[in-house]
């Protein structure tokens, strides 16, 4: 329970971090999608998501899909299920698990920052948290067939962030850039956010909220694991935060405070995966070569002309895959077995959540518009689509 409270404060950490990266005209938009995310994200996962993913596969299903009804009724075996080992009940379960589901549309919500439409945003989280997410964690830790095939990812490196990537980079596909990203030569051209003090705050209530996230992946008080996984996630962290911000150096000849907080970010996705079976040294290794990722995985996406204002498609997606194929090259289960079992999850992940993204996105796209107009996104979203500013003292002309 405590760790599901750590997990609960990390959609401030989001908050904060989206805001602190993008315009302040568009700041009460943010913070709007953010709370809409966690409300609406638990609602689906009572109803019907935490038995879509944890369904009760039985021998000789598939372990594809499968669906025992809506609502969250007690066990029939008791509040304490037999997988938790006297550890914790029932609900506990539930509440866990549900806030990482809400996770997922969270990342979402950065990549597409500053001109998507909310009403489009929000039809798309519905269908995203309520369906696909749990259809995915199925396949894994509700003992689907990824699972069967030995696919592992301990606190969600794929299951999670991944899932999260794939639908924002479709998301940004399909959306196109803000006006004045791109020049008349095509080159990227910086857009700054307005408030970096606060982008750094919601790094570190990240960093806080991955003891939870990672910690209470090990679904027990056992000290003797739950301490290592910690170590390894704060390690991977601190090597992802230092080796981005000393790329971004080398690369760029300035020291770049962004680069350093999405380094941290990588690191901490990036061990994600196998933050059990990692020893320390492996830790830094995997950390420090997920700052690198960061940096040119930024640079990618904008060569690419895929706007993402705060970089969640190299955090949550380069870093994500990067992480689970680590368990297969360092760990407990390294070997050539296992890094092909860890590839085929994180190839059915990419296909599943792309085509499903796109479906979704695209049907919203012609039935109701994903953009908001010119004119809208020039004046920002807070005046246009909340008719409200975050700093109603402070206003000023960000065209």
């Amino acid at each position: 329970m405590v760790c599901t409270a750590l997990v609960f404060f990390m959609h401030l950490g989001f908050s904060f971090l989206e805001i602190g990266l993008t315009r302040q005209k568009n700041t009460v938009n943010i913070l709007f999608k953010n709370v809409f995310i966690i409300t609406v994200g638990l609602l689906l996962y009572y109803i019907g998501g935490f038995n879509l993913m944890y369904p009760g596969f039985e021998d000789g299903d598939m372990g594809f899909l499968k669906f025992p009804g809506f609502g969250i009724g007690a066990p029939e075996n008791g509040m304490t299920p037999e997988y938790a080992d006297g550890g914790y009940t029932w609900w506990t379960d539930f509440l866990f698990q549900g806030m990482f589901a809400a996770t997922a549309a969270t990342i979402v919500s950065g990549a597409v920052a500053e001109r998507i439409k909310l009403g489009g945003f929000m039809i798309f989280t519905i269908f995203y948290v309520g369906l696909v997410y749990p259809i995915v964690g199925a396949w894994k830790w509700g003992g689907g067939w990824l699972h069967g095939l030995g696919f592992y990812d301990f606190a969600g490196s794929t299951l999670v962030h991944s899932v999260g990537g794939w639908g924002a980079l479709i998301a940004i596909y399909l959306l196109g850039a803000r006006i004045g990203k791109y020049g008349e030569d095509g080159k990227p051209k910086a857009i700054p956010g307005h408030n970096l003090p606060l982008a750094a705050a919601g790094v570190l209530i990240l960093w806080l909220g991955w003891f939870g996230f990672n910690g209470g992946s090990v679904l027990s008080a056992d000290p003797a694991v739950t301490s290592l996984v910690l170590v390894t996630t704060c390690l991977a962290a601190a090597a992802g935060g230092v080796s981005a911000f000393v790329t971004s150096f080398v690369r760029y000849k300035n020291f770049d405070l962004t680069m350093f907080l999405n380094g941290i970010l990588g690191g901490l996705v990036g061990i994600t995966a196998g933050a059990d079976q990692m020893s320390p040294n492996e830790a830094v290794i995997i950390g420090l070569i997920a700052g690198v990722i960061i940096v040119f995985g930024v640079a990618l996406i904008d060569r690419l002309k895929l706007d993402d204002p705060v970089g969640a498609v190299a955090v949550h997606l380069i870093c994500g895959i990067w992480g689970t194929l680590a368990v297969g090259i360092f760990g407990a289960m390294a070997g050539l077995d296992q890094f092909l079992v860890q590839l085929a999850g994180v190839g059915a992940t990419a296909t599943f959540c792309s085509i499903t993204g796109f479906i979704i996105l695209f049907t919203i796209k012609k039935i109701a518009g994903l953009r908001v107009s010119e004119q809208e996104e020039l004046e920002g979203l807070d005046l246009h689509e909340h008719g409200m500013d975050a700093y109603a003292d402070f206003r000023m002309n960000q065209h």
